[in-house]
């Protein structure tokens, strides 16, 4: 079989964690984990960044930066992780869901201005697929009604918006570093501040509320409790391993891309005989070739290509379920307006293996492909 995903390592994972192991600090905020931020600030240009054991804390520290009531509003795709909206829910916010553009599958920004409403908030964005939103536009409505703007960045390492870093666009920006995203720690993630914003607190909140890092730092004499947060810190063994990935970002990013090409290729003339679509990256957009879609004309036909795929050992699979759909959006969120995008490309897309290692198999990949579409 292969497999949709495939975890890549650079060889320098082990060194990495035997040196973390050698230095005696396993526990957070170690040598390894103050590399992983400088790569953050200097290849990112985050202005603040903290690594996190996962992108879903970096999203719930941005929730608590928010000081979020309960009945306050946060606008966001229904089209998404469960984390986007976890993050707020547990802060007893109360998720509102537009719909997405037909052509990024990200937030649609024509349609955030009608969401927002007195108890709105915040907004948060979802860069599908690691193409950006359209953050210009987005900004100036956040501006028009001071809202700030948190970017789930999940899938956007390595990616830009006009020439800008994604996560690093809006006030706050989440990482993830999960084995599915381009550059892995197996778990774990990072959140992205502007510097003169919420950075100082929100290393106070990840540090279980304390002044901990300004104590290590000579700031004050003594560390306590002095903010709501919780434990958000990851292992420096998982730094470690982090940081040989970053090492290597650039090289991962070009192989991935190589692969996304080759895809991009493969299905031009198929989306001009009308069978499929394929992904659509705006010019002011730099991708990081995270993941290779197809859009394919209905539910019934997408079940039978990942079955005709299965059948060639190749496995590819569909994606999110809405959220306005599920039995806890159903309870704790409202939709505003009508999601038919959302719900059209939920049962419509088919995601295809990418992965650093599939170059020698993309031919029997391609085949497979081919075949099954002919078989439809």
């Amino acid at each position: 079989m292969i497999p949709f995903n495939k975890p890549y390592m650079t060889g320098g994972e082990l060194a990495n964690i035997a040196e973390a192991y050698a230095n005696g600090h396993l526990s957070g905020d170690g040598p390894f984990t103050k590399r992983c931020h400088a790569w953050l600030r200097d290849n990112i240009g985050a202005e603040s960044a903290l690594l996190t054991h996962s992108c879903t804390a970096a999203l719930e520290i941005a929730a608590l930066l928010l000081d979020l009531v309960p009945g306050d509003e946060v606008i966001m795709p229904s089209f998404t992780f469960v984390s986007t909206a976890n993050a707020f829910v547990l802060r007893g916010a109360v998720p509102v869901f537009v719909d997405i553009r037909p052509d990024t599958l990200n937030i649609d920004e024509a349609l955030i201005e009608a969401a927002i409403t007195d108890r709105t908030r915040a907004i948060c964005v979802v860069h599908y697929a690691g193409v950006s939103c359209e953050m210009d536009s987005i900004l100036q409505i956040a501006s028009r009604h001071d809202l700030p703007v948190i970017e789930d960045a999940a899938q956007g390492v390595m990616s830009a918006y006009r020439g800008r870093p994604l996560g690093t666009i809006g006030d706050l920006g989440a990482f993830s570093f999960h084995e599915t995203k381009n550059i892995i720690s197996g778990e774990g993630g990072a959140l992205l501040c502007k510097e003169d914003t919420f950075a100082e607190r929100a290393e106070i909140i990840r540090e279980k509320g304390t002044n901990r890092s300004r104590f290590f730092r000579g700031q004050v004499d003594k560390y306590t409790w002095v903010d709501v947060g919780s434990s958000f810190l990851p292992g420096e063994i998982t730094a470690a391993f982090l940081s040989a990935q970053m090492d290597a970002a650039q090289e991962i990013t070009t192989r991935r891309l190589d692969l996304w090409a080759r895809y991009h290729a493969w299905a031009e003339h198929y989306e001009q005989q009308g069978r499929l679509r394929r992904p659509v990256i705006p010019e002011a957009c730099t991708h990081n070739a995270h993941m290779y879609y197809l859009l394919l004309p209905d539910l019934d036909s997408r079940s039978r290509f990942i079955a005709l795929l299965r059948e060639q050992g190749i496995q590819a699979v569909f994606h999110y379920i809405p959220l306005h759909s599920s039995p806890k959006g159903l309870e704790s969120a409202r939709v505003n307006g009508r999601l038919q995008v959302t719900d059209s490309v939920s049962e419509r897309l088919v995601r295809l293996p990418l992965w650093v290692g599939l170059e020698d198999q993309m031919e029997r990949v391609l085949d497979g492909l081919d075949q099954a579409l002919l078989a439809l």
